[in-house]
């Protein structure tokens, strides 16, 4: 098992997401991300970051939420995010802001 086919899996564990729900989110097609979880194929350095910073979040999300809460925390909108949802941000670049909100959970800290 390949690396990244090692990350897809825990994201798969602690969030109940599949190929296509990561492609989703990493603007790719489900097709690529199942060519990188076989070792078919290897995603390009800023696709990696994003993969990588994704399992960052999943796994501080897995210290909340069971993984069917955590997918559907990711896909829901938040009003602490103003009606946003955390997928739509990654989505939009903004996963640092997905990231800073997550470690507010995590500390029980609201702004």
């Amino acid at each position: 098992m390949t690396a990244v086919a090692r990350k897809l899996e825990s994201i798969k564990e602690k969030a109940s997401l599949k190929n296509v729900d990561v492609a989703q989110l990493l603007h790719q097609r489900p097709e690529t991300v199942s060519r990188w979880n076989k070792g078919h194929a290897y995603p390009h350095r800023t696709t990696e970051k994003q993969l990588l910073e994704l399992e960052y979040i999943v796994d501080q999300l897995s210290d909340l939420y069971e993984p069917n809460e955590a997918r559907q925390w990711l896909f829901s909108r938040q009003k602490l995010l103003e009606g946003e949802s955390p997928a739509s941000m990654i989505q939009n670049g903004r996963i640092e802001e997905v990231m800073k909100f997550v470690n507010q959970l995590r500390d029980a800290v609201y702004m």
